[in-house]
């Protein structure tokens, strides 16, 4: 039997995944894959219904139904501050992950090098890899994960074809500031490189922090490839519904690409889900306070326990120090903390490049009780 890709080999399944299943053969809480708890706003599983009853069944436009693209454009016209076009400038993918996969196989040759901070999102290294492209990883040191200019400026020395940004970042809670989106921008100017984001924690920044599309900054439109999806803002994971925001002659590209991956997102799902796209200013203040008091109550727990943690400044995760504690590594701390205190995490080396073996990721996208339960488990360490 032929060998499979020798690609494969540099890189692993997903950790995130396996540890959902860890917490399951233990019975545990599981604060390691990131999905809420919370279901989709009402009207919008009242437009599901609908769908499902009258249709549409059949496929859509390969690259998004005409009202869900006018209806995204509607939206992001307001937090991004472009004038969008929904037949020019956006391709509806199957969520962010088929967004991002698309993006780094639309811009990038075999051989190529991509900038990626780290710690960083599994799936990115893994989609440089199978774009035949290299990764050029630059350390966002804890506990600040801030990143050293010299450092990104050496990178950019490599001529890469593309960088990729996660803002609010996952798994840090990173919001990169203004400041740092400039400096960023700047590189890519003067080094002729794209910028692909990862925007899908958009709406969910804690104060005094803002969130900056890096699409919108000076001359970077030209050369940004946005994604991001309805899954985290709306409550809607398992939706699969994402998309790309670039210039026209990028997303002709990323079209083609799209088409031979998956045909199209579902539609049903996307005449539902423009209802969500149509909510009020409210809906997004209202997601900001319920995750700013989500992110209080179980950083309480985390004080109480004693636990050393970086303030998350966006996204729903918390990054957790648990180097005090006797384990010959994070994986075999998170797998101790599944089976005897009760609660799943995700071990903090699977996210970074660089030997970093003493943090673990949770998140607190959970029903308060559930965080609740958590955090008094928490306290038996």
């Amino acid at each position: 039997m032929p060998a499979i890709a020798e690609h494969l080999n540099h890189f692993t399944e997903s950790v995130i995944r396996e540890m959902t299943r860890v917490a399951n053969r233990y019975d545990a809480i599981n604060l390691s894959q990131g999905f809420p708890d919370a279901d989709p706003p009402p009207s919008v599983l009242e437009a599901g219904i609908e769908a499902m009853k009258h249709g549409p069944h059949q496929y859509a436009v390969t690259w998004g139904a005409p009202g869900f693209r006018q209806a995204l454009v509607e939206k992001q016209r307001q937090w991004m501050g472009l004038d969008l076009d929904s037949d020019e400038h956006v391709v509806v993918t199957c969520g962010s992950t088929e967004a991002m996969m698309v993006a780094m196989m639309t811009v990038c040759n075999p051989g190529d090098k991509v900038i990626i901070f780290s710690p960083f999102y599994e799936n990115y290294g893994a989609d440089t890899i199978l774009s035949g492209a290299e990764p050029i990883y630059v350390p966002l040191e804890p506990p600040d994960f801030n990143f050293d200019p010299s450092l990104l400026r050496k990178a950019f020395e490599q001529k890469p074809k593309a960088l990729v940004l996660c803002n609010p970042a996952n798994p840090s809670g990173k919001v990169f500031s203004l400041e740092e989106l400039t400096l960023i921008a700047d590189l890519a100017r003067e080094f002729d490189t794209f910028v692909i984001t990862d925007e899908v924690y958009e709406h969910i920044v804690y104060s005094p922090h803002r969130h900056h599309y890096m699409a919108a900054l000076p001359g970077m439109f030209e050369r940004t490839i946005s994604c991001s999806s309805l899954s985290k803002t709306y409550n809607m994971t398992g939706w699969r519904l994402g998309y790309i925001i670039a210039p026209p002659e990028i997303i002709s590209g990323a079209r083609k690409v799209h088409d031979f991956l998956t045909v199209g997102a579902a539609a049903p799902l996307q005449e539902a889900a423009t209802v969500a796209l149509k909510l009020p200013h409210s809906y997004y203040d209202e997601i900001q306070q319920s995750y700013t008091r989500k992110r209080d109550l179980f950083l309480s727990y985390l004080d109480r326990a004693g636990l050393d943690y970086t303030r998350p400044q966006g996204a729903y995760y918390v990054m957790v120090d648990c180097s005090g504690f006797e384990a010959e590594d994070d994986v075999a701390f998170c797998r101790w903390l599944a089976k005897e205190i009760g609660v799943a995490a995700v071990p903090g080396s699977s996210f970074f490049h660089q030997p970093v073996n003493h943090l673990i990721r949770l998140h607190f996208a959970r029903d308060d009780d559930i965080l609740r339960a958590a955090g008094e488990r928490l306290q038996r360490l």
